[in-house]
């Protein structure tokens, strides 16, 4: 283990002695790899009860991503391949094994079907984090995919685009997240400048990318469908329609998530097929995060998480839909009979619209200051819930590439459409100002979800 490994577990990390002292008597769970939006979990199995323990999954912290509050838990450890962890686990007898990002889904698959608890097993817990073998599965059940090829060869997979005129297509990892390395190709020329972008980087979770997923572009409109299970029993908690934008690079950014009626025909025809994708990959218990463009030809799955979504924000989401995923996923395994008597196979009700603003910026340079007259103004406004300022003082700002690179979002929802309309128009006028940046060369901004 490294120098800074072990700094880390002075600070952070328990013994495995310390854990089973302090779990003795309580009711505990384990979250595996609580990053970014996995922090509000905590605080919904708090409300139900139950005291968590954190799993770290590797001994290097996910840097790339918000960190998990240390604050949060009863106890924090980091994995150890040595078959130690299961024991202490077995020791504390947790009531769930739950992945709190989409890094720990395998390894909470592993722990928790080991232990004998609520899981969504192994079998196809690689299909559920191994974006090819993900849409392999789907369509090995019938319903709509992209096709795709997996190499490391940019000319086979040209040669694979050209013989099927498979223009435009999506070269993108086999496992990350946020747009991470997504780039859609028009032509050979942009899919041969893809790859080395690709194969030279490493993902949102540090991981080494070794080959590139090359899918057929989906043409059509792109939606989220959120949902929380009890043994195939899913509660959809919210269907959002992407607002994109390309860049000319061919990189597609996010800008609104727009919350759809349930009884949208488009939120229709996604949440049926959703249900069915989400049997063929046995994503039965726990949350699920998933990304379906509308085709002409109907739904058809860009990829799922298992896990939350990244723009969960519980507040924002009990005040437009009534419920939100971490509370819902607590009720889940504390007392899932409940769940499913008052959840499971339902759908959300949209109380008021609702819109997740995720600010682009050009601005490049280091951020010399916030401007908090102007995040007071915009937090001022109506339909204004919460905002995130992704960005410090000495933090570095490029032009928005990704979600990553996106240094603000917003939260918005009221009783009237105008009124978000208004506020969402406003902010987006004044986005620019939120920082102040001093122009710097050759630095790289590092985001965070």
């Amino acid at each position: 283990m490294s120098e800074l490994s072990e700094g880390a577990r002075s600070e952070l990390w328990d013994s495995s002695e310390d854990v089973v002292r302090k779990a003795e008597g309580r009711a505990v769970g384990v979250l595996v790899d609580a990053y970014g939006t996995g922090n509000h979990l905590p605080a919904a199995f708090n409300r139900q009860g139950i005291e968590v323990i954190h799993l770290q999954s590797s001994p290097e912290p996910i840097s790339r991503m918000q960190a998990w509050d240390r604050s949060s838990y009863l106890g924090a450890l980091v994995y150890d391949p040595d078959g130690s962890t299961e024991r202490t686990l077995k020791e504390i007898q947790p009531l769930f094994v739950l992945p709190g990002q989409e890094p720990g889904v395998r390894l909470a698959d592993q722990l928790s079907e080991a232990l004998g608890l609520r899981t969504n097993g192994t079998e196809l817990s690689e299909a559920r984090r191994n974006k090819y073998k993900m849409i392999e599965a789907v369509a090995a059940a019938g319903l709509r995919t992209a096709a795709q090829l997996i190499t490391e060869d940019v000319e086979q997979a040209v040669a694979w685009a050209q013989v099927a005129g498979r223009w435009p297509c999506v070269a993108k990892p086999l496992s990350s997240a946020s747009t991470d390395g997504v780039f859609i190709c028009r032509d050979a020329e942009a899919l041969r400048a893809a790859f080395p972008s690709i194969l030279g980087s490493t993902t949102v979770f540090n991981g080494a990318n070794t080959e590139v997923l090359v899918q057929s572009f989906l043409e059509g409109t792109e939606y989220i469908i959120d949902t929380v299970s009890v043994d195939g029993h899913a509660h959809v908690c919210g269907v959002w329609q992407y607002e994109k934008r390309l860049l000319p690079g061919g990189k597609p950014i996010y800008n609104r998530d727009i919350l759809l009626s349930p009884t949208d025909p488009a939120a229709v025809a996604l949440i049926d097929y959703t249900r069915s994708m989400l049997d063929a990959l046995r994503i039965h218990n726990g949350p699920a995060h998933t990304e379906v463009i509308i085709t002409p030809d109907g739904p058809a799955l860009v990829e799922v998480g298992a896990r939350v979504n990244g723009h969960l924000h519980p507040e924002f989401h009990q005040q437009c839909i009534g419920t939100n995923s971490a509370d819902l996923t607590a009720l889940a395994y504390a007392h899932p009979e409940r769940f499913l008597a008052e959840y499971g196979d339902g759908v959300y009700e949209r109380r008021q619209p609702a819109v997740v603003y995720n600010a682009p910026t050009e601005l490049s340079g280091e951020v010399l200051a916030v401007n908090h007259a102007l995040v007071e103004e915009i937090r001022r406004r109506p339909s204004v819930v919460d905002l995130m300022l992704k960005r410090k003082p000495g933090d570095v700002i490029v032009p928005t590439l990704d979600l990553l690179t996106s240094p603000l979002r917003v939260f918005l929802t009221a009783p009237d459409a105008a009124t978000v309309e208004a506020d969402y128009r406003f902010i987006e006028s004044v986005r620019e100002s939120v920082y102040e940046v001093r122009p710097v060369r050759s630095r790289v901004a590092c985001g965070v979800v």
